[in-house]
């Protein structure tokens, strides 16, 4: 039947329009690179974004035309996520930590033809812009404008706000790109279309998903140049939260002092940040005044039980686990506890939120075993994550060689290996690029990682496979002692033997004085492959 429902496109001009509308005294703030804070408001935001949309339609920018982004966390590059695709472009965030050969790639696969790149960082544009052969227009943040470029100060000053027009944005047309960060094989891009991005932001905002809501101040560390920021620029926006960005200062020190300064109340990163930022606060309790601070969300890897108690325990802040992937936009699940488990006690609760929690609304979840068939929820049973939602991608852009991530009826393969209890919560226990397969069995690096982590002497732990004559594959743990620490590899295995089976426990033990990370700060285990997998362990029966 027709006329039941206003035909109202959800694309990113109604987030835009909103913010501006009804939150335009609310303080977006950023620190700069002098260290100095700058403040605007949501008013001073939506006009910039505008004027910049404006601009970059003088510059020739056409319908779905690729902005690539170059740049730290800061207020200008909330003005780039909002006001590209509100002018009807595509923003493409690139990742400043990768290597230019990947940068190479990337840049010509998606077709960008705009640079946006922070005056700091155009030494990583100097490493591959003699490769980037689309690219033809680059705009500069900064007070140093290379010949042949523009500064992004000065192209604002080409165009107004009120030359803006809304051009009629369909909310299946994409809005922003991404690439994976490419551990297996060339890098693949996924499109977020705007009608993904809003019910992306309005699920984010919602009681027992991530909570965000007005009277928040948020201050995400998760690079806006990763998997669509998590979605916080486009949910901060949509709810009116006051935003802090903190710029190219990442260290413990600073983000603790911008907690403090800005009464923070949301925060997310991936576990490394959160480690460093615990050792701080254990070597000075009571430094810093974190009590506005009511959430921190922890993504990109399992979260350790061990670092979830430390902050609840030892400083009264409470870590919230959330899971997802830049394929998903990339909001999958969050470990907020439940009704049922608010008055358990403490042990179970943290049981259940070192998990990685309940799907978020509208995600919808299953597992299956190697042989394809559904893996039953039971919390015992382990199986291929599979996932599918309004969110979800459908395929990668231009890459006709991945159609194996995707069932023939429509879920996409999330190459996590879970278990799903009765109440629908996933834990993961591994990547299947990354679990253990000993023997015919399969041995968990994450439950092994964890457990290694919540040891006193260890600061971080990863786990690989490496190959074995005799069982295929066994565990090898790389272990970083804390500062001053010590402790032994039978100390560590006798650790690991209170609550694991013999056979799980790794036969060797390496310390190192730091473990390669990728470029969003999870464990490289490729590289921790490269170093000790050669080698075949001759070790004793299981």
């Amino acid at each position: 039947m027709d006329g039941l429902i206003m035909d109202f496109p959800l694309n990113l001009q109604a987030i835009l329009r909103r913010g501006e509308q009804l939150f335009g005294g609310k303080e977006i703030v950023t620190r700069l690179p002098d260290r100095s804070f700058h403040r605007y408001t949501y008013t001073d935001m939506a006009a910039r974004a505008k004027r910049l949309g404006v601009a970059l339609g003088k510059l020739g920018m056409r319908r779905g035309d690729r902005v690539a982004t170059l740049c730290w966390n800061h207020y200008r590059h909330l003005e780039t996520y909002l006001g590209v695709p509100c002018a009807g472009g595509v923003v493409h965030t690139l990742n400043l930590r990768l290597h230019a050969n990947d940068l190479t790639y990337i840049a010509n696969h998606a077709g960008d033809r705009f640079l946006i790149v922070d005056e700091s960082l155009l030494p990583i544009w100097d490493s591959f812009k003699d490769r980037a052969t689309t690219i033809e227009q680059v705009i500069v943040i900064g007070d140093t404008v290379p010949g042949g470029a523009i500064g992004y100060e000065e192209l604002l000053a080409t165009a107004s706000a009120d030359e803006y027009s809304e051009p009629e944005i369909g909310e299946r047309e994409a809005a922003a790109m991404c690439y994976t960060s490419g551990t297996t094989g060339m890098p693949k891009a996924v499109l977020y279309s705007h009608r993904g991005i809003v019910l992306h932001s309005i699920v984010s905002g919602m009681a027992g998903a991530l909570s965000l809501q007005e009277s928040d101040t948020t201050l995400p560390v998760v690079p806006m140049f990763h998997a669509n920021a998590w979605g916080f620029p486009f949910t901060c926006t949509f709810v009116g939260a006051k935003q802090v960005f903190p710029g190219p200062f990442l260290d413990p020190p600073s983000l603790l002092e911008a907690f403090e300064q800005e009464k923070v109340t949301v925060t997310a990163g991936v576990p490394t940040i959160w480690l460093g930022i615990l050792q701080v606060l254990d070597a000075e309790p009571g430094k810093y005044d974190l009590s506005s601070l009511r959430g921190m969300i922890v993504g990109g890897s399992a979260a350790p039980r061990a670092m979830i108690e430390g902050f609840q325990e030892r400083h009264g802040l409470k870590v919230i686990q959330a899971w997802g992937m830049t394929e998903m936009s990339p909001l999958g699940t969050v470990a907020e506890l439940t009704s049922d488990l608010e008055d358990a006690p403490p042990d179970e609760q943290y049981r259940f939120r070192a998990k990685q929690g309940l799907p978020a609304a509208l995600v919808e979840i299953r597992a299956r075993g190697a042989e394809g068939s559904a893996v039953p929820w039971d919390g015992q049973s382990l199986g291929e994550l599979e996932v599918r939602g309004p969110w979800v991608a459908s395929s990668y852009y231009e890459s006709p060689d991945s159609a194996d991530r995707w069932t023939d009826d429509g879920w996409f393969r999330t190459g996590d290996i879970v278990t799903i209890d009765a109440r629908g919560c996933i834990e993961i226990a591994d990547r299947t690029k990354d679990v253990i397969k000993s023997g015919g069995e399969w041995i968990s690096s994450v439950a092994l990682e964890n457990s290694l982590m919540a040891h006193p002497a260890v600061a971080e732990s990863a786990v690989i496979a490496i190959p074995d004559e005799k069982w295929a594959e066994r565990p090898l743990a790389v272990v970083v002692l804390k500062e001053g620490a010590t402790a032994t590899a039978d100390e560590l295995r006798d650790h690991l033997g209170r609550e694991f089976a013999k056979w799980w426990l790794p036969d060797r033990i390496e310390f190192v004085a730091e473990i390669p990370k990728t470029a969003v700060g999870k464990f490289k285990k490729t590289a921790l492959r490269e170093m000790f997998a050669g080698e075949a362990t001759g070790a004793a029966a299981p």
